[in-house]
């Protein structure tokens, strides 16, 4: 759908916000927080943003962006090129970093990692559950939304790095907490020093959403196997070299792609029959276990599974 933007804001150094609005003023389909949305910036240009206003509000959507100084373009677009009044178009909502109910919550966030917190927090106070947020940034003024936070007094904990180091993450975590849910979002070292300090925590209390894809360790070789398409009829033989979305996207099928690195969801396809070997940075140990589904930009067979059947 094409929105337009309704107001340009700078919210911290090298952070801006879109507000975004449908210019007829209708409403925009429902999300909930944890979600984010394709942003189509220009031709092959497409990247995810969270969204980080009320749920609540269906006239508005927020999205906060960070100028990255190693931009493959995105991020320089929305800087140098966007302004209010400009149009762009954006996706369905989708959320693979879901809100589960809980009596406690601590959040962590680590630079623009803040923005699909903010809406958690809200959510948070709405059902009266108990919370703290832990907030790193390179410096106080690069830390957004500092304003809106302010409101929660002591709940917050700022730390530039500048300032006070890196989050003490063992010190705030590492003994387990009863009935808490973690929610994590920021750069790869951050996330790595959470698991580290959570080793003790029930398993699943920890839930993360990563900027970039996390290493994956494999166990030898890749191997060719099949991929019987039920919607479509077609089987495709996937070669070691190559993705299942490489080969549908060759035979003509009509797949939905955006990343290509298994960190934003959009190719998620249900798996129908087989094993596969989960390569992506979205699903818990517990989703990769159910083996119902899959991302076809990464993920593969298991060794000893020579065919796979999708919904595709």
């Amino acid at each position: 759908m094409d929105l337009m933007i309704h107001e340009r804001r700078d919210e911290a150094d090298g952070v801006v916000s879109l507000t975004l609005a449908r210019a007829d003023g209708g409403e925009l389909p429902a999300w909930a927080p944890g979600a984010h949305v394709d942003v189509t910036l220009a031709d092959d240009l497409v990247r995810q943003y969270s969204l980080c206003s009320d749920p609540g509000d269906r006239q508005r959507w927020r999205l906060g962006v960070l100028r990255e100084p190693e931009s493959r373009g995105g991020s320089e677009h929305v800087f140098d090129k966007l302004h209010d009044g400009d149009i762009v178009e954006v996706g369905e909502p989708r959320n693979h970093f879901a809100l589960e109910p809980a009596p406690r919550y601590v959040f962590v966030a680590g630079g623009i990692g803040i923005t699909p917190i903010l809406p958690m927090i809200a959510a948070a106070e709405a059902a009266g559950a108990e919370w703290t947020l832990l907030y790193g940034g390179r410096t106080r003024t690069s830390m957004a939304f500092r304003d809106e936070l302010a409101a929660h007094g002591d709940r917050v904990v700022l730390a530039p790095q500048d300032e006070v180091g890196l989050l003490d993450l063992g010190g705030q975590l590492m003994v387990p907490r009863p009935s808490t849910l973690v929610y994590a979002c920021g750069p790869e070292p951050m996330l790595d020093a959470l698991d580290t300090a959570m080793t003790a925590w029930p398993a699943g209390s920890l839930r993360v959403e990563r900027f970039a894809p996390r290493a994956i360790a494999t166990d030898g070789a890749d191997e060719a196997f099949e991929v019987a398409c039920a919607s479509s009829g077609v089987t495709l033989v996937v070669p070691p070299d190559r993705s299942i979305l490489e080969v549908a996207q060759e035979r003509g099928l009509p797949v939905d792609f955006s990343c290509g690195e298994g960190t934003c969801g959009t190719c998620e396809t249900p798996l129908l029959v087989g094993r596969a070997e989960h390569r992506d940075s979205l699903l818990t140990d517990e989703e990769k276990a159910d083996q119902d589904t899959l991302f076809i930009c990464v993920s593969r067979a298991e060794r000893g599974c020579p065919r796979l059947e999708l919904d595709l």
